[in-house]
């Protein structure tokens, strides 16, 4: 019989001798990832391999994992023979203890000293006792009654007497055991003492004395509750060597061992080496129980695993270890977390079919589920089930019902929601409650509650702070500074949540006056103060044009104490880069590298667009191939920079070499394209410039004004009508309005083909008298011209146009044209 640690799942194995499993050596250097197959009566094993990375199914054929396995699940309760009864009951109910034990007195074994030390409920009692033993003379205490006594002090974090009773252990040289420190370093370790406790297990091997089991697996707890599992690791690695212990040895852990060795992997995030250690139990012939399989059920369904889950819950039947409600709950929990609320819901209803009681996790697990995701009958229809069990609703998932309600705009419900706890609510609950109304703009109930709150007295910072986010959030401005003066008459100071969240609000809405008030204030009140608020404030005053003000606050910031930040110096540069004050840009980049903060991609794209705006040339350069260099490499507004640089100085390789750093990287855009367009035509080289315009077409980069405009610039220059007008068509097609520079443009491609320059101006004045009227005689000149273009198929050769303009105006010479063709428009 096995009967396994810490859990009360009694295990038997009447086919194998020892309990344990036949050794498969294929399960060795795997993962076990998997389970049974009941149908078969095979048992199948799902295997990993960690550096392959194949899977496969191990068939264990007729192999029989466990026989008849019994849980018998019972809370403590031990029977003892003799007097020990009789002892037990005299001590509870008689506070004397020379009256209560004198029937015993002087007869008493260490067997049943031991016992009666060990079943003290309370640290006083047990220590009145020994004290008691001790007076008597008569009684020897040996290291055993220590151990009980320093377990029993150290549960109640009574650390002064546990040193007392060391103490007294070297004055009557009773020499501490392998229990002794693992009974000192467990007490420390749970009384949130690592230090402490690690420093016991420093003092145990300085006195020549090697962890057991028991301890070893004590100390990787402590690791694991500290959060140092690559530690918890390594020491066990230590001591298993130091042990003889090896893969394949004939020694093997105990089942506790095993279980804390998962937990401590599974909690790092070690799936691997939570499933070999697994595999290896198995091989080891260590049967499961409830405690490994919870765990593992839980490390699997973490890591995504569910095939495995599914194994998991299979093999639990088939080795006949019931699911507890522990069980239940892991499996509701992973499957509401991986959005299965269906079969969340199922393990709920499967728990109720096996006759367990769910438990309030149980319930909170699943209403929170159904709150997320808005499933109000079904999260009311559990409500109605806990209240009937008379199972309490906590705070977390009262809030969460509560934002349920407002999500979904069920405003009435969420306050009678509200109104049922109010009276219960902790501080805590209020601010989250008044948070959910006002992150969605119902300040009147944030209000209301508010108001509730103040009535009940569960006032807190933290109401304050969610109050004043909420005025924030609704615009309400002048309100947010109020709850900030009305703090002062509930005795209630400001923290640092709530100056920042006021300097936010007022920063982000231009108020930077007020909000500078705050900042001073916050200083006053020994508050600790970053360049975050500063940079809030700084940025606030350069949007309204006082970049002096800010340039004032930045040195103020320095004289506090303050080092400036990436975000600070970004925005003070950026705003010389955009007054093209190039002497204060420069001045505080240098000031910037002299704090050991190299240039950021929004400080190089600050400085890009003030060299090219001042046009220097060298200066941008030198920053571009800085920020080229760097890991994330240019921003492409640095690289459009760049193009628009290279275009003005008419530098065509130099501009092409940034288009195609843009084009490999596939961030040109619309602009990038623009430019290149541009320069190519300046340049004079068309088939250059109409291989852009087409990829621009391809691409569906022409979008805006600028696009077409400079697509209709280019056609103009070459006297091309057709696709002018064209592009012109789209543009309209797109309710994309023509503006000056496309009727500058229109007017060159009809003088070109043969337009008089009264015509044009004309058209040019009707459009100045009615934009609309004018854009229509531009359109229909440009048909009429079209209609007599034999080549032309389009619109205007298929629809006969008028227009005001004399058609006369637009005649010319026949020998111009060398024909004796006239345009007409009618």
């Amino acid at each position: 019989m096995l009967i396994s640690h810490n859990s009360c799942c009694t295990l038997i194995f009447p086919q194998h001798t020892g309990a344990r499993i036949p050794s498969d050596p294929v399960v060795l250097g795997h993962v076990f990832l998997g389970g049974g197959n009941r149908k078969k009566s095979k048992k199948k094993l799902l295997f990993v391999d960690l550096n392959d990375g194949f899977s496969s199914k191990l068939d264990l054929g007729a192999v029989n994992v466990v026989g008849n396995v019994y849980a018998n699940c019972s809370t403590k309760c031990l029977a003892y023979g003799g007097c020990i009864p009789l002892i037990l009951r005299a001590l509870e109910d008689i506070k004397d203890l020379d009256e209560a034990l004198k029937p015993w007195e002087g007869n008493l074994s260490n067997k049943e000293r031991t016992i009666i030390l060990k079943e003290q409920t309370n640290w006083r009692r047990a220590l009145d006792i020994f004290s008691w033993f001790k007076s008597k003379g008569c009684y020897e205490l040996n290291v055993i009654h220590y151990n009980i006594m320093l377990r029993v002090l150290g549960m109640a974090k009574k650390w002064d007497l546990i040193w007392s009773l060391l103490s007294e252990m070297q004055h009557e040289r009773i020499i501490p055991t392998n229990a002794t420190y693992g009974t000192l370093i467990n007490a420390y370790s749970k009384g949130g003492l690592k230090k402490e406790a690690l420093m016991w297990l420093g003092e145990m091997y300085k006195q020549g004395v090697e962890p057991d089991e028991v301890t070893m697996g004590t100390v990787v707890q402590t690791y694991k509750k500290a959060g140092e599992f690559t530690k918890a690791q390594d020491f066990f690695k230590r001591w298993s060597l130091s042990m003889g212990y090896a893969l394949r040895a004939q020694k093997s852990y105990s089942l506790y061992t095993y279980n804390t060795l998962i937990d401590t992997y599974g909690k790092a995030g070690l799936l691997g080496d939570a499933s070999n250690t697994f595999a290896h139990m198995l091989s080891e012939g260590i049967v499961p129980d409830r405690v490994t399989f919870n765990t593992m059920i839980h490390v699997c369904g973490n890591h995504g695993c569910f095939e495995e889950v599914v194994s998991l819950v299979e093999m639990m039947e088939e080795v006949q270890c019931s699911p507890d409600t522990r069980t239940y709950n892991i499996l509701i929990s992973l499957y509401a977390k991986s959005d299965n609320i269906c079969l969340a819901v199922n393990y709920f209803s499967k728990m109720k079919v096996a006759g367990l009681i769910p438990d309030i996790v149980s319930y909170r697990t699943l209403l929170y589920a159904f709150s997320l995701r808005r499933m109000v009958k079904e999260a009311e229809s559990l409500v109605m089930e806990m209240e009937s069990e008379d199972l309490k609703i906590d705070e977390y998932t009262q809030t969460a019902l509560t934002r349920m309600y407002v999500k979904l705009g069920m405003i009435e419900e969420s306050w009678a929601w509200f109104e049922k706890f109010c009276d219960k609510m902790s501080s805590e609950c209020y601010s989250a409650n008044i948070d959910a109304f006002g992150e969605h703009g119902i300040l009147i109930l944030a209000e209301k509650a508010f108001i509730y709150c103040v009535e009940r007295q569960r006032l807190s910072v933290l109401v304050f702070n969610v109050m004043i986010k909420a005025y924030g959030i609704s615009k309400e401005y002048d309100k947010a500074c109020e709850v900030f003066k009305i703090m002062e008459n509930h005795h209630i100071f400001p923290d640092k949540c709530t100056y920042g969240s006021l300097i936010q609000i007022l920063s982000g809405v231009e108020l930077p006056h007020r909000a500078v008030t705050y900042l001073s204030g916050m200083q006053r009140a020994g508050l600790e103060c970053d360049c975050i608020l500063y940079s809030m404030v700084i940025s606030s005053f350069i949007k309204l044009g006082e970049v002096r003000t800010a340039e004032n606050l930045f040195k103020e910031m320095i004289n506090v104490g303050l080092q400036p930040d990436i975000v600070a110096f970004s925005v003070l540069i950026n705003a010389f880069a955009e007054l093209g004050d190039v002497h204060k840009a420069v001045s505080y980049v240098e000031l910037m590298k002299s704090s050991g903060l190299a240039p950021n991609s929004i400080i190089c794209n600050s400085l890009i667009k003030l060299y090219t705006k001042v046009g220097y040339l060298r200066e941008a350069e030198e920053i571009y191939s800085s920020a080229k260099a760097s890991e994330t490499g240019a921003h492409p507004y640095s690289s459009n920079c760049m193009i628009h640089l290279f275009c003005e100085n008419s530098m065509v390789c130099e501009a092409e070499e940034v288009f195609s750093y843009l084009k490999l990287r596939g961030e040109a855009n619309e602009f990038s394209y623009a430019m290149m367009l541009c320069l190519y035509k300046k340049m004079g080289r068309f088939p250059e410039a109409h291989k852009v315009a087409q990829e621009m077409r391809d691409l569906g980069l022409t979008s805006d004004k600028l696009s077409y405009n400079n697509l209709i610039g280019l056609y103009a220059s070459e006297g091309r009508i057709r696709e002018a007008f064209e592009t012109l068509q789209q543009m309209l097609a797109l309710s994309i309005q023509p503006n000056d520079a496309t009727f500058r443009s229109l007017g060159v491609v009809m003088l070109k083909k043969g337009a008089s320059k009264e015509a044009i101006k004309l058209l040019e004045k009707i459009r100045e008298e009615n934009s609309q009227c004018g854009l229509n005689e531009w359109f229909n000149a440009m048909c009429s011209m079209l209609r007599l273009d034999e080549n032309y198929t389009g619109f205007c050769a298929k629809e006969k146009v008028k227009s005001k303009v004399d058609s006369s105006l637009v005649n010319v010479h026949a020998e111009r044209c060398g024909s004796s063709k006239r345009y007409s428009y009618g």
